[in-house]
C-alpha cells in the first residue's frame, strides 16, 4: 500500500501543473497572471524544466512485472536498460576507469558508470522520483497544517491564537536540523518517514502568513455580513477567508517545494535521510565524496546529482518568483 501511495504522488505532482495550467484561463486572477508569465520567457523555460522532471518521476512510477515472479521494473528501468559494467568508465569513455588492465564497455554511457558498473544517467533521472515523493508528499503534510492552525489563529483570536502561537514559537526556536535529527533517529530512516519529519518541521512559516492575512480578512465588510446573517466559523473561514489566502498559499508552496527537495540531499548526505537502497541525489553525492580522493578522481557521479538537483531547485524558485509577480503587479520588478 506505502509503494502504491508513493508512486502516486510524482503522478499527482505532474497531473498538478497539467491541471493548474488548463484551468489558469478560467478564472480572472489567474487569467491575467497566466496571460503575464506567458510574456516571462524565463517562467515559460522553468515551468517547461518542471514538466520534464515531472514526466521522468511519472514515467519512473508506473512498472509492471514481466511475469509472476519478476521484479516490478518501471518505464524508467526499461528505457535505460543497459549491460552491467564491471566498474568506473568516465561519460561516452569505451573503456574502464582506473583498473590495472582496463576492460572495453559493453554498451555506452552518457554520464558514465559507477563503482559497481550502474549508469549514472539512470541513477540519476531515479533520483528524480524521489525529489518529487519528498516535495509533494511533505507539502501535502505541511498546507493544511499551517492552514488550519493559521487560519484558526487568525481568525478567533485570544485563547486560541496564544495557544497557536507558543505551539509554533516553541517549535521554531528549536534548530531546524537537531529536530530533524531526533525525529529520525525515533521513527528510523525511510522515505515516507522523512516526509513526515520534513512536514513537522516545516509547516511554520506558511501558518505565521496565514495567520497573518486572516488577521486582515476577518474584519473586512464581507466577513461581517457572513456573521450579521448568521452563518457558521467553518462556512466563513472555508468559503471566504480561504479562497482570498490561495494565492499566497500558492506562492508559499511552489517556492517551498524547492527548500524540501535540498533538504532531502543534505538529510541523505548525513545519513539520516531516506535508506540506502532509495535512489537519490543525496545518497549519490554521499557515495560520490570518498570517489573524489581517487586517482583519477571520479568526478561525473557527484556532478550529475548536483547538476539534476541545481536544475531542478532553480526551476522552482525561477517560476515561484515569476508566478508571485505575475499574480500582485506591485511586486513586479522593473
Amino acid at each position: 500500500m506505502s509503494d502504491l501511495l508513493l508512486n502516486l504522488i510524482p503522478v499527482a505532482v505532474a497531473a498538478a501543473l497539467v491541471y493548474a495550467i488548463l484551468r489558469a484561463g478560467r478564472q480572472p486572477l489567474w487569467s491575467e497572471a497566466y496571460r503575464r508569465l506567458r510574456r516571462n520567457p524565463l517562467a515559460i523555460a522553468a515551468l517547461a524544466v518542471m514538466l520534464l522532471y515531472g514526466t521522468v518521476g511519472f514515467l519512473d512510477s508506473i512498472g509492471w512485472k514481466d511475469d509472476r515472479n519478476a521484479p516490478r521494473r518501471t518505464v524508467i528501468d526499461r528505457l535505460f536498460e543497459r549491460p552491467k559494467e564491471r566498474t568506473y568508465s568516465a561519460p561516452l569513455a569505451t573503456m574502464t576507469t582506473g583498473e590495472p588492465k582496463p576492460h572495453r564497455l559493453q554498451g555506452r554511457h552518457l554520464l558514465g558508470t559507477d563503482s559497481i558498473g550502474n549508469d549514472v544517467l539512470y541513477i540519476t533521472l531515479k533520483g528524480v522520483r524521489t525529489a518529487l515523493i519528498v516535495g509533494g508528499l511533505t507539502s501535502l503534510i505541511v498546507t493544511p497544517l499551517a492552514l488550519l492552525f493559521g487560519i484558526s489563529a487568525g481568525y478567533f483570536g485570544k485563547r486560541v491564537d496564544d495557544g497557536i502561537q507558543y505551539i509554533y514559537t516553541v517549535l521554531d526556536s528549536i534548530p531546524g536540523i537537531l529536530l530533524l535529527i531526533a525525529l529520525m533517529m525515533v521513527m528510523g530512516r525511510g522515505l515516507i518517514q522523512l516526509c513526515i519529519a520534513l512536514g513537522v518541521t516545516s509547516w511554520v512559516g506558511l501558518c505565521r502568513l496565514t495567520r497573518g492575512e486572516t488577521l486582515k480578512h476577518r474584519d473586512r465588510e464581507y466577513v461581517r455580513a457572513a456573521k450579521a446573517l448568521g452563518v457558521g466559523h467553518g462556512r466563513i473561514m472555508m468559503r471566504h477567508i480561504l479562497p482570498n489566502l490561495m494565492p499566497l498559499v500558492i506562492i508559499s508552496v511552489t517556492l517551498g517545494f524547492s527548500g524540501l527537495v535540498l533538504a532531502e540531499a543534505v538529510l541523505s548526505y548525513l545519513q539520516i535521510g531516506v535508506g540506502e537502497g532509495t535512489a537519490s541525489w543525496g545518497n549519490m553525492i554521499e557515495g560520490a565524496l570518498l570517489e573524489l580522493a581517487r586517482d583519477p578522481i571520479i568526478w561525473w557521479n557527484l556532478a550529475a546529482a548536483s547538476t539534476a538537483l541545481f536544475i531542478l531547485v532553480l526551476a522552482f524558485n525561477v517560476f515561484g518568483d515569476a508566478l508571485r509577480d505575475a499574480i500582485d503587479p506591485r511586486l513586479r520588478s522593473g
